[in-house]
């Protein structure tokens, strides 16, 4: 079983950055492939960013420019920077490690953006 644990959410104003972090009870390396999901109120929930262990990396449209997701395999751990937030961009954020045989995820953190 692997813990993920999820820091670094709040409340922002529009245009604003927040950098979350996401640590891993497990080596993340080189088994997992390490991701960011959103799940906005009402709305299903949504691939955000994902760092492969072999460091393939990729976005939605809708994020790509303004988030960038990094890993950090000594300290297994993930994280999600993000700019110019927009109002779009509040929910719930989680954290998800994914290999060939499992997946988990974290208890997710709010991240609220005001206009």
């Amino acid at each position: 079983q692997v813990q993920l644990v999820e820091s670094g959410g709040g409340l922002v104003q529009f245009g604003g950055s927040l950098r979350l972090s996401c640590s891993a009870s497990t080596n993340i390396y080189p088994y997992y492939t390490m991701s960011w999901y959103r799940q906005a109120p009402g709305k299903e929930r949504e691939l955000v960013a994902f760092v492969t262990a072999g460091g393939t990396i990729d976005y939605p449209s809708s994020v790509k420019g303004r988030f960038s997701i990094s890993r950090d395999d000594a300290r297994n751990t993930v994280s999600l920077q993000m700019n110019n937030l927009k109002s779009e961009d509040t929910g719930v954020y989680y954290c998800h490690a994914k290999s060939s045989t499992s997946t988990y995820w974290g208890q997710g953190t709010q991240v609220t953006v005001s206009s």
